[in-house]
């Protein structure tokens, strides 16, 4: 057929119609957004992979994040406007505005409180908190629920802006609101000429220079057990003895997304001795020869990330030989980049799901190459397990354990936090010897071993080792060790609920299971009669069909509550 004379419904010619078209499909690029976004960027590179941290900077500035600078930051990326809509409307933190019906731009309200309602500050009050913070609620300030926002052991905690409140009240969150107190500073913890006079950086000086041998390095890390503590607990000597065998130039990705419900002890770490895990990951980065560093930090942790830009500025001034480059990425509210391969997506500026494996992060990781990817507290453990010996760190232990773990612990006891015990001890042995026994009035009546994934036990199962693979026979698993205890004044169906509806709200929406199956089963979770058999049809699809952790740990809670606490759902 000659189409050199067919026409448009208008009469045009198809290339009369081409030469026509001066202008790009969708929304033109508004001159004065360009030049805001172009101030705001300044001469740093326009990176896909600083998309995110692009979007902080518009977000931090404006208080919100609008249609005319996603169109104008996507043209100064040379990015399709949808990819940079999809990536700010993925994350939780990002307030991503419209038009309204009258042309205007509706920004939200100056100030946002955020009322954290996980399952240890909704057992502290948190939903009432929460109603009486929205019936006060001045002009230009919004009071919203969040989940988890990594201080448990402050139960209930209601963030200002970026300030979080402790043991939180309508007067205090009000005192906060009304001086305008909505940063967060961190005071008091050990800086880098602190810790240079402690003898810091002395045993990463020693590699650097190549006075250490790393086969000495990787055996000492083999022979102490250490494996990994954000959850997956894999064994850290083997992991940087499988990175050394991968190709260069090798990455490193630390994860401190710390989001799972119940856990906080990265940020306690943080706050008191940056430096400790600061010099263990450069002595893994020396022992694996990786050549760039990213330190994925999770937004909520504001103070913490306040800490690491002085103390990696003070650290580079003065180095104790020659660094690897390191950077600082920021997370920004989802609680999937916790799982490796969803961090790696989201460093990369990109939507934070995870990928299929194989291949592994240790063969294509982060932009395609072998990554050493570890949780903060692990990198903490390394120069004292090489200064003290692998026995050292094997020498602690309880019930045919060994190692130390340090345990975040929340809900009914009297001294919540951050516990160092034994790897292997009982949650009746921590609650009796480390946090104070339980509150007058109080019975212990059920425990959650590992966070939000980690199911429910009741207390009559108080006695099994806390430590990897002893939980697993019992259908739970440590994780990343947050302990949460549950009285007989508590039910464990509604802990479950309301874990489940963190689920719901933070899966990716990737992978059918996961996306359909969380919102389906929280809504059966809301029936006084639970349909159990229909609860585990759903379960094991989730379990067996999702794609990463997060779908394939929902049903821990609802197999549990089914096996141990029928009485609560019958």
């Amino acid at each position: 057929m000659d189409r050199s004379n067919t026409s448009t419904p208008s009469g045009m010619s198809d290339a009369g119609a081409k030469r026509k078209r001066g202008n790009p499909k969708g929304r033109a690029v508004d001159p004065r957004a360009l030049a805001e976004v172009q101030t705001l960027l300044g001469d740093a590179p326009r990176r896909r992979d600083l998309l995110i941290e692009f979007l902080h900077r518009i977000q931090d500035k404006f208080g919100c994040i609008a249609a005319p600078h996603i169109v104008a930051l996507a043209r100064e990326l040379k990015l399709a406007t949808a990819e940079v809509y999809e990536v700010a409307t993925f994350y939780h933190h990002f307030d991503v505005i419209k038009e309204g019906p009258d042309g205007e731009l509706h920004r939200p309200p100056v100030l946002t409180v955020r009322v954290c309602d996980s399952l240890s500050c909704e057992l502290a009050g948190a939903r009432p908190l929460l109603e009486k913070l929205q019936a006060v609620a001045g002009p230009g300030v919004r009071v919203i629920a969040v989940p988890c926002v990594g201080r448990c052991e402050q139960a209930p905690v209601v963030v200002v802006g970026q300030n979080p409140v402790a043991q939180a009240d309508v007067d205090k969150v009000s005192s906060r609101i009304a001086a305008g107190q909505t940063r967060c500073e961190v005071m008091g913890y050990v800086d880098y000429q602190q810790y240079l006079a402690s003898g810091g950086y002395a045993l990463a000086r020693e590699c650097l220079a190549g006075k250490r041998d790393v086969e000495d390095i990787l055996k000492t890390m083999e022979h102490s057990g250490l494996r990994g503590l954000g959850g997956a607990g894999f064994p850290v000597g083997r992991k940087w003895r499988v990175l050394r065998g991968e190709r260069q130039p090798r990455l490193m990705a630390v994860n401190i997304d710390e989001g799972e419900p119940g856990t906080f002890k990265d940020r306690y770490y943080l706050e008191r001795d940056p430096h400790r895990f600061l010099e263990g990951m450069l002595i893994a980065a020396w022992a694996t020869q990786v050549a760039e560093i990213y330190i994925y930090l999770r937004d909520e942790y504001a103070g913490c990330r306040a800490i690491l830009e002085r103390e990696l500025a003070a650290l580079r001034t003065a180095p104790p030989g020659a660094l690897p480059v390191v950077h600082l990425r920021r997370g920004a509210g989802a609680y999937i980049c916790g799982e490796e391969s969803a961090m790696i997506e989201s460093i990369e500026g990109k939507r934070g799901m995870p990928r299929l494996r194989p291949p592994y992060v240790a063969q294509v990781g982060l932009f395609g190459r072998p990554t050493l990817e570890h949780n903060m507290e692990t990198l903490h453990w390394v120069r004292d397990i090489i200064d003290k010996g692998a026995e050292w760190f094997a020498g602690h232990g309880r019930h045919g354990r060994k190692g130390l773990r340090s345990f975040s612990v929340s809900g009914r006891v009297n001294k919540p936090g951050v516990h160092l015990a034994p790897a292997g001890i009982t949650v009746r042995e921590l609650i009796d010897e480390y946090c104070g026994g339980v509150p007058a009035g109080h019975r212990f009546y059920a425990y959650l071993p590992g966070g939000a994934s980690g199911g429910i036990l009741p207390a009559s199962m108080g006695d099994i080792p806390l430590d990897f693979d002893t939980l697993q026979p019992h259908g739970c698993f440590i994780g990343s060790a947050a302990v949460i205890i549950l009285s007989d004044q508590d039910k464990a169906s509604a802990a479950a609920r309301n874990i489940m509806k963190f689920f719901a709200d933070e899966s990716c929406g990737q992978c059918t299971p996961c996306r359909v199956g969380t919102a389906k089963a929280l809504g059966l979770m809301q029936a006084a009669t639970w349909d159990k058999p229909l609860l585990e049809e759903l379960s094991g699809a989730m379990a067996d069909a999702s794609i990463c952790g997060l779908g394939q740990a929902a049903p821990n809670p609802i197999r549990c509550v089914i096996k141990h606490f029928g009485h609560e759902i019958e």
